[in-house]
C-alpha cells in the first residue's frame, strides 16, 4: 500500500512538474512576467521565491493537478510600464507557443523515457508463441505454438525486426484496435521462411483488455508445461503433482506448452463438479500417471476450472537494447505510435466504436503505479512514459479549460483576426467543465469496477 502510494505521488508530481514547466519556460522565453508555479492546488505546504526572481514557487496541498500564473491584465490591473509582460498583450504566435508548450513537454519526457529504457535494456519474453486457443485469429491463421517471430507489420507495410513478445503484443495490439491485418514472418524451418497473416481487421476490437488478446490467440509467450509451486490442500496437492513436474498429457490431449495446459484446465468443467482426466508427467527420469480433478471457480460469472498450481515455466528472455541512436529513434517512434493510437481510441470511444470501459482514472493510475514499481525500476519508467503520452495527448484535445481549448480559441482568431469574445469563452468554459466532469465520473466508474468488481 506505501509503495502505491509512493510510486503514484512521485508519478502525479514528476508528470505535473513536467507539464507546468514546459509552460514556465515558454513563458519566460517570450518575455512574460511568471507570479508563480504550483504544482498541486490549495493551501501550500511548501513555498518559495528565488533571490532575483518574480516567480513564486509552490507545493500545493491537494496534488492533482498544477498552474503557472502569469502577469495578465484579464485576471488583475496591469501597470503601464509592465504591459509588455503581461501574458494576453504578447502575439499570438508567443501565447499559442507557451500554451502548447506544457503537453509537448510531456512528450517528450515520454520520448526521453523510452529513450533511456532502449539504451539501459530490458529482459523481456523471446517472441515465441504459445498454443492458440481454438477458433482464435492466430489458430484460423495456422499457428499452432512453439513458433518464432523474426519479423511483423501491418499489410502493406515494410516488416521490421521483432526483439522480443512485448513489442509483438504492441504490433498486435495497434491492429486490432485500428482494424489493421498483420503479417508475420516466423524463423525460417527448413529452407525458407513462413509467413502468417492474422486478419485483425475481422475482430470487433472495443477495448484493450485479455479478452481481446483471447480473440486474437496471443495471450502469452511460449512456456513449458511445467507445473511451479502448489497450494497446500489444492487439487494439484491432493492429486499428487509436485512442483518442477513436466506434463505430457491430459487425457488423451498431448500438452505442448503452458498456455495449452491451463486452456485445459479451465475447460474441465462438467455438471455436478469438475471432470477427473489421468495426467502423464516427467518428474526427473521418472514417468507418472495422476488423476487430477481440478476445483471449480466462478471468475466473471463463468465456471472454470482451477487446480491451485502456478502452471508453466518462466519463458526464455532475450535483453532487448538499441544504440544511442537507434535507442534515441525509437524512443520518439513509440512515443509517436502511443500518441497516435491514444488519439485513435478517444475518437473511436467518441463515435461509439469503442468501449468507454478504456478510459482509466486516477485509482486505476495508482494501483498501475504500485505494481509497476514492484516490477523494478525499468518497469516504472515504461509506466511513467506511457502515462506521460496520455497526459501530452488529453491536453491537446480541443475541450475548454484544457490547453487544447485554448489553442482551439487561438486558431479561431488567426482566422478572424478577433478573439473570442468574453459571453462565448464563459459558455464553453462551462461546457468544458461538464464534458470534463463526465468523463472523469465514467473513469472513476471504470475504476471502481476494475478493482472492486
Amino acid at each position: 500500500m506505501m509503495l502505491t502510494l509512493a510510486a503514484f505521488l512521485l508519478a502525479l508530481g514528476l508528470l505535473i512538474a513536467v507539464h507546468e514547466f514546459g509552460h514556465y519556460r515558454m513563458a519566460v522565453a517570450c518575455g512574460v512576467k511568471v507570479l508563480r508555479f504550483s504544482i498541486g492546488f490549495g493551501r501550500p505546504l511548501i513555498r518559495w521565491q528565488p533571490k532575483g526572481s518574480s516567480t513564486e514557487f509552490v507545493v500545493g496541498a491537494f496534488p492533482l493537478g498544477g498552474y503557472v500564473k502569469m502577469l495578465d491584465q484579464r485576471e488583475a490591473p496591469v501597470a503601464d510600464a509592465e504591459r509588455h509582460l503581461a501574458f494576453n498583450f504578447q502575439p499570438l504566435r508567443s501565447r499559442v507557443a507557451i500554451v502548447a508548450a506544457g503537453p509537448l513537454a510531456n512528450l517528450l519526457l515520454a520520448a526521453l523515457l523510452y529513450t533511456l529504457v532502449n539504451w539501459s535494456g530490458v529482459q523481456q519474453p523471446a517472441a515465441v508463441l504459445a498454443s492458440p486457443e481454438a477458433g482464435s485469429v492466430a489458430a484460423r491463421a495456422g499457428l499452432i505454438g512453439g513458433e518464432r517471430v523474426a519479423r511483423g507489420g501491418f499489410v502493406g507495410a515494410e516488416p521490421r525486426d521483432l526483439q522480443s513478445f512485448e513489442e509483438l503484443r504492441w504490433l498486435l495490439t495497434r491492429g486490432a484496435l485500428e482494424k489493421q491485418d498483420v503479417r508475420l514472418l516466423l524463423t525460417p524451418t527448413g529452407s525458407r521462411s513462413d509467413e502468417v497473416l492474422l486478419r485483425l481487421s475481422e475482430l470487433d476490437a472495443s477495448e484493450a483488455n485479455l479478452e481481446l488478446f483471447h480473440k486474437i490467440g496471443v495471450v502469452g509467450p511460449f512456456t513449458r508445461p511445467v507445473i511451479g509451486p502448489v497450494m497446500a490442500g489444492a487439487a494439484a496437492d491432493r492429486a499428487g503433482l509436485r512442483e518442477g513436474d513436466l506434463v505430457r498429457q491430459v487425457g488423451s490431449t498431448p500438452v505442448l506448452d503452458g498456455q495449452q495446459l491451463r486452456q485445459v484446465i479451465r475447460a474441465s468443467v462438467a455438471p455436478g463438479g469438475a471432470a477427473s482426466a489421468v495426467w502423464k508427467i516427467s518428474r526427473g527420469t521418472t514417468e507418472l500417471e495422476l488423476t487430477v480433478k481440478p476445483d471449480q471457480q466462478q471468475e466473471g460469472g463463468v465456471l472454470i476450472g482451477r487446480i491451485g498450481a502456478y502452471v508453466g515455466a518462466m519463458p526464455e528472455l532475450v535483453l532487448v537494447r538499441y544504440g544511442v541512436a537507434d535507442g534515441l529513434w525509437q524512443g520518439l517512434v513509440r512515443s509517436w505510435d502511443v500518441s497516435l493510437l491514444t488519439l485513435r481510441m478517444m475518437g473511436k470511444m467518441l463515435v461509439g466504436e469503442a468501449s468507454l470501459k478504456n478510459l482509466s482514472g486516477p485509482l486505476t493510475i495508482a494501483d498501475y503505479a504500485g505494481k509497476s514499481a514492484g516490477m523494478g525500476l525499468t518497469q516504472y519508467l515504461l509506466f511513467l512514459a506511457l502515462i506521460s503520452v496520455s497526459l501530452g495527448v488529453l491536453n491537446l484535445l480541443p475541450l475548454p479549460v484544457l490547453d487544447g481549448g485554448h489553442l482551439m480559441y487561438y486558431l479561431w482568431e488567426g482566422i478572424t483576426g478577433k478573439p473570442v469574445s468574453d459571453a462565448w469563452m464563459e459558455r464553453l468554459q462551462q461546457g468544458g467543465v461538464a464534458v470534463l466532469l463526465v468523463m472523469m465520473s465514467i473513469a472513476i466508474f471504470n475504476d471502481i469496477n476494475r478493482l472492486f468488481g
